[in-house]
């Protein structure tokens, strides 16, 4: 467990993280992370949840129509 100190960083408040969680979370300086909603609090993940709903849809589809994407491929 890790906790982690809210900071002022100019008009906003900043939370800093240690060098082990951005390890473990293959993070750098610039990067991106993404906070929802979980049943017990939040989730924070590098993951974009967006993205990965439209890729979950893309996957059934494709599943769905393999025959068609295969005839489609030729």
């Amino acid at each position: 467990m890790h906790t982690l100190k809210l900071t002022q960083i100019g008009n906003s408040v900043g939370v800093i993280l240690p060098k082990e969680v951005l390890a473990r979370l293959k993070l750098e300086k610039g990067d991106a992370l993404y906070l929802t909603d979980s049943p017990d609090g939040f989730r924070v993940t590098r993951q974009d949840p967006a993205f990965e709903a439209q890729m979950k849809q893309a996957r059934d589809i494709m599943k769905a129509r393999r025959a068609v994407l295969h005839e489609l491929a030729k």
